[in-house]
């Protein structure tokens, strides 16, 4: 048997595969919480076990956080994770450790045409792409084009610095700056950033709440899918106006890593918050901070970008991982860092 997951800061997803399957074809799948899980062993282990499965040959999990000697301090949850522990509980199983945006990239080759949609067509041309992915964290990947193949490289980039782009989210640094000190991408660009955008714009006065909306706000066990939903319906200004600013840092923060990693063979966007964002997402916002990045502007207007529709796009490429279906070997990946 081979065992593949995909673990991010809120939920996990698994998957047992049967020698010679696809990524796709799972023979069982599950998903988890791993917010309420004490390790990924135990979350591994009950997994198998309801399954009713032996114990895999081999395992590979994608996890978000930096990969180092096969061994990940996960960024969003309490966990260390190690290759070599992993395989002592899994009976002695071959596992690898990846980065889940690494995952994910592999995973890109198991999509169809209807799990993406795209919000620039641009040019069809060979060359690097890039992932950019916000959900409970912010993630990001860049797919090296070797000449035959893409090939995912880890990446921590969604900590780099928060660059501003105008007056109010020069405020917003600030206000981030005094309440975590270094303000990094992903204090914007993730599900806690959502929120704090939503808490910045009342802490500074912008945009009405209706009566109620704030203790709601307050109890809500999602904050941002509550600012989200507020946002869509037009129940309330300030989340229309909290994820109108969300996008326009996602655009911006996009185009900086398409311009990073000369992305021209296309940007896709992952993770759980685009797929629930698309009205606005289509309503160029997105593009034009995408486009803003002066004398390379016409370079960025003929990248295709792409939203992925498909949340199960890393567990399909640590399948692939798994599976040897389309991928390198173990060793040429350790090789490689």
């Amino acid at each position: 048997m081979i065992l593949a997951g995909d673990v991010g800061g809120t939920k996990a997803l698994l998957a047992l595969y049967e020698e010679g399957a696809t990524p796709r074809r799972p023979r069982a799948e599950a998903r988890r919480s791993s917010r309420d899980a004490r390790s990924l062993e135990a979350l591994a282990g009950e997994f198998l076990a309801a399954s009713g499965a032996p114990q895999p040959r081999r395992a590979v999990f994608g996890l978000a956080g930096p990969v180092v000697n096969n061994r990940c301090e996960t960024t969003n949850l309490p966990w260390v994770v190690s290759g070599d522990e992993m395989s002592a509980a899994l009976g002695g199983a071959e596992v690898l450790l990846v980065n889940d945006l690494e995952a994910a990239g592999w995973g890109i080759a198991s999509l169809g045409a209807g799990d993406l949609e795209f919000l620039q067509r641009g040019e069809r041309v060979a060359g690097n792409r890039a992932l950019i992915s916000a959900g409970t964290g912010l993630g990001e990947s860049i797919l090296f084009w070797d000449g035959e193949r893409h090939r995912p490289v880890a990446s921590e980039g969604g900590h780099a610095d928060f660059a501003p782009n105008d007056a109010l989210e020069d405020e917003l640094l600030v206000w981030l700056r005094a309440r975590y000190g270094h303000v990094s991408a992903e204090r914007v660009l993730s599900g806690p950033g959502l929120a704090d955008l939503y808490r910045f714009l009342g802490a500074t006065g912008r945009g009405a709440e209706p009566a109620g909306v704030a203790e709601r706000f307050a109890a809500a066990g999602d904050p941002a899918a509550f600012v989200t939903e507020a946002a869509r319906d037009g129940s309330c200004e300030r989340a229309r106006l909290a994820v109108g600013k969300f996008v326009e840092v996602y655009g911006a923060e996009a185009g900086n890593l398409a311009l990073t990693a000369l992305a021209i063979g296309g940007v896709f966007i992952g993770g759980g918050i685009a797929p629930r964002l698309l009205e606005m997402l289509r309503d160029g916002r997105f593009l034009r901070a995408f486009h803003s990045k002066g004398r390379l502007e016409p370079l960025l207007r003929r990248v295709p970008v792409a939203v992925i529709l498909d949340s199960r796009t890393a567990l399909w490429g640590a399948a692939a991982l798994a599976l040897a279906a389309a991928a390198p070997t173990r060793a040429e990946l350790q090789a490689g860092g």
